[in-house]
């Protein structure tokens, strides 16, 4: 029997959305699916991406690229699409490098053979209760999933406000092969970081390598 994942994410839907949400849901996002992806270049990922406001940075910032999120929170990608379309609905031309899984991260990376040079998680959800723990996304298993999928001097860089999460995600990639290094980076502003949530003086990052 094929095993069950453990589900570590909460829910799928929050408010209701607009009509136009619905609409770009219906039309535009079928159109974002990362399909025919390059299998070893030019690829960055980012996982959890919220509302997308460091998703379209790096779009922006890296027209070359073609820049994948994965989010389950249909308000999140409802955000997102919102943003990176006119008034006609259309894709802005600086976000048409911007493909969309709106699903567990999980199912996409077990079904690409992709390769990414970047792969971003910022704020996970810490599950800070001890009962749920084993909702933590970022475990040893699933770290080395996302090491299979670097590319040659890939990156996977991880940031959280929640410090005790931060120490856990540490223990459980030193129990990989990835390298860890724990870089002095400026904080990357999202409406995840700006909540702070944990109540700390700032995030802290973690850069994982092959």
């Amino acid at each position: 029997m094929e095993k069950q994942e453990i589900r570590t994410f909460g829910r799928r839907h929050g408010k209701k959305l607009s009509t136009r949400q619905n609409t770009l849901l219906n039309t535009i996002l079928p159109t974002l699916k990362p399909i025919n992806l390059s299998t070893n270049t030019g690829l960055i990922l980012e996982i959890g991406f919220g509302s997308g406001e460091h998703l379209r940075e790096i779009s922006r910032e890296m027209p070359d690229k073609i820049i994948i999120g994965a989010e389950p929170f249909m308000n999140g990608v409802a955000s997102l699409l919102s943003a990176i379309t006119d008034e006609s609905n259309s894709i802005r031309s600086e976000y048409e490098n911007i493909r969309i899984f709106p699903d567990d991260v999980r199912d996409f990376l077990h079904t690409t053979d992709s390769k990414f040079e970047q792969i971003w998680i910022l704020h996970p959800d810490p599950w800070p209760k001890a009962k749920h723990e084993k909702r933590r996304l970022l475990n040893t298993e699933f770290l080395n999933l996302l090491s299979y999928h670097l590319s040659k001097d890939g990156e996977i860089i991880i940031g959280t406000d929640h410090w005790e999460y931060f120490d856990w995600i540490l223990n459980q990639a030193h129990q990989t092969n990835l390298c860890v290094s724990i870089p002095d980076l400026d904080t990357i502003h999202t409406r995840y970081q700006q909540k702070n949530k944990a109540g700390t003086s700032a995030p802290k990052y973690m850069i994982l390598k092959n």
